[in-house]
């Protein structure tokens, strides 16, 4: 793993966080200059998207300096905050009470599978064992009524929460020999890419955006959004993933691809949550951007899948 405490201001993760620092302290200047000059409908709610990605951007940097077992307990606290902001707006039996602890309990047995390396039980812990444990403890609760709903809801909720978001952390300690960067860099590179495809997709689709995809969902989501994302973050991967990753040009192109094109499908599927369950947002812990699930719909999609093509052709 890199050593932070050789001070190697040259590395690429210190650049790149570097270069996220002052795009953010741009970014807030260029935002308070228009909300000055009255040109932004709801400054209020921009200053406190802004204040938010500072905590955001300052707690993700701060794990990182701090080392690899900081890291990981930090994606672990942000699979618990979302779980439990999941089990907190989802309806369930009160009977399911009983079974929630052991839903949590999945968090800490998953990321020390995480910190350990042990790839094998990792992948197979929750969609297997968890799985079949949550099962049997709804079963002697002897509540029949309900059951199969019940039992969706928690699977569901862990495999998004804590199976997917889990592959954040393991990227961290997968081996992939000589790296020109690190874990650490693999995992600023997911985490920017899919924010960026966030933020590329919704200013494509408010600039350009016409023909609505699927409108019963999420009625912002257009066709020049999509695409407009899609493609900004296909080059944009291009020209960083060769400095940030072990992945040359053509690969991280790939990466750009499919994380543009899974986050979209991760943040409307949360969208297809919130709709069904006739809710703006899913919480209130992000001010100006809404609850953590808000946050990291994308995330839960793109983190297996980057994960996984990373190993298979890099491992």
């Amino acid at each position: 793993m890199f050593n932070f405490s050789t001070l190697d201001v040259s590395h690429p993760v210190y650049l790149t966080m570097a270069l996220v620092l002052m795009f953010l302290v741009l970014a807030h200047v260029i935002s308070y200059c228009l909300v000055k000059l009255n040109k932004i409908k709801s400054p209020e709610e921009l200053l406190l998207r802004i204040k938010s990605w500072w905590w955001i951007i300052g707690l993700l940097f701060l794990s990182i300096l701090s080392g690899l077992i900081a890291s990981i307990i930090l994606v672990a606290f942000i699979s618990f905050l979302a779980l439990k902001e999941y089990l907190s707006i989802v309806p369930t039996r009160q009977s399911d009470r009983r079974v929630i602890f052991w839903a949590y309990l999945t968090i800490p047995i998953q990321y020390y599978l995480v910190s350990i390396n042990w790839y094998g039980l990792f992948i197979i812990f929750v969609p297997v064992y968890v799985f079949l444990v949550l099962s049997v403890r709804m079963v002697l609760t002897g509540k029949n009524s309900g059951f199969i709903h019940s039992v969706g809801v928690l699977h569901w909720g862990v495999m998004l929460t804590v199976y997917s978001v889990s592959h954040v952390a393991y990227l961290l300690v997968l081996p992939i020999g000589e790296l020109k960067a690190t874990g650490f860099g693999l995992m600023l590179f997911l985490i920017m890419m899919t924010q960026l495809n966030d933020v590329c997709q919704y200013l494509f689709g408010k600039l350009l955006g016409r023909r609505k995809i699927i409108p019963a969902v999420s009625p912002n989501k257009t066709w020049a959004g999509f695409l407009g994302g899609v493609i900004s973050i296909t080059i944009l991967s291009g020209l960083i993933g060769p400095f940030l990753t072990p992945m040359d040009i053509p690969f991280s192109v790939m990466a750009g691809f499919v994380i543009a094109v899974t986050g979209f499908f991760g943040d409307v599927t949360i969208s297809s949550v919130k709709r069904d369950l006739q809710i703006k947002d899913s919480g209130q812990l992000l001010p100006g951007h809404g609850g953590i699930l808000d946050r990291i719909d994308s995330l839960m999609f793109t983190a297996p899948l980057f994960f996984h093509f990373v190993r298979y052709f890099y491992a």
